[in-house]
């Protein structure tokens, strides 16, 4: 079973202050050896102030989305391979925001992975349908197309080195969530499409996670942690989420 995982998703939120704040307040809180582990996700301008803050804890963190590309003539864009200059660990790719807002394609979602792969990151490789899709029965096909693009381009065999989240649309910031069982639903559908190489990686629960509603998510069969939005701004909310994955690994 994968060690549970927690991830914060900071989206386009913050400022210096408002960082070293929010991270002081997490790193008062989750002191200590956990059974779970916690990553954040910042916007790439602060992500050098949470390397410098976050070096001598044991939480790890990372970006938000990537390039494809290497290096070149692609002005605004950030590689993998500065991501790896800056220690991050993670980085979050094809989230539903990045798909629908900048039309990103399952393919490009694939050609993000790799390169994330290629310099030594983790990819957190996001998968989940529209409220029309689930209302059209066609959640499985969506998620499986969108894990299918990534296997085609990497590899069925380097699901190991990844992390998925499946984020049902609908849920993300609505303060609607996908019930325990429906949520399982799909998680289990996702093992399945990962196989034996993907044993042991981690599949995260994203879309309006809370302290109230974390641990029932959690202690589903197929649902090792979470990618938290909202609730990963607030150091008191973030860091009991992070108790309830801590709980289920017991």
């Amino acid at each position: 079973m994968p060690r549970p995982l927690v991830v914060g998703n900071w989206k386009m939120n913050g400022s210096r202050r408002s960082t070293a704040e929010l991270l002081e307040g997490l790193l008062q809180r989750w002191q200590g050896v956990h059974k779970a582990e916690v990553a954040v996700c910042a916007p790439f301008v602060y992500l050098a102030q949470v390397g410098r803050q976050l070096a001598d804890s044991r939480i790890r963190y990372g970006a938000q989305d990537l390039s494809p590309h290497d290096d070149g003539a692609y002005t605004g864009d950030i590689s993998a391979a500065m991501l790896s200059d800056m220690l991050c660990s993670f980085v979050i790719v094809g989230h539903s925001e990045r798909r629908s807002i900048h039309r990103e394609s399952n393919e490009l979602v694939a050609e993000k992975a790799a390169a994330a792969l290629a310099a030594g990151l983790t990819p957190i490789i996001c998968v989940g349908e529209s409220l029309e899709q689930r209302e059209s029965n066609e959640t499985l096909q969506v998620v499986e197309a969108q894990l299918k693009a990534v296997a085609e381009r990497i590899g069925a065999e380097r699901y190991a080195s990844t992390v998925v989240a499946y984020e049902p649309v609908w849920a993300i910031g609505t303060g609607k969530t996908a019930s325990p069982e429906q949520a399982q639903e799909v998680h289990s559908f996702i093992r399945r499409q990962l196989g034996a190489n993907g044993a042991d990686t981690p599949i995260l629960y994203g879309g309006s996670v809370k302290p109230d509603n974390a641990e029932e998510l959690f202690r589903q069969a197929d649902i090792d942690g979470g990618l938290i939005g909202g609730a990963s701004l607030d150091a008191e909310q973030f860091t009991q989420i992070c108790e309830a994955a801590d709980r289920i690994a017991d």
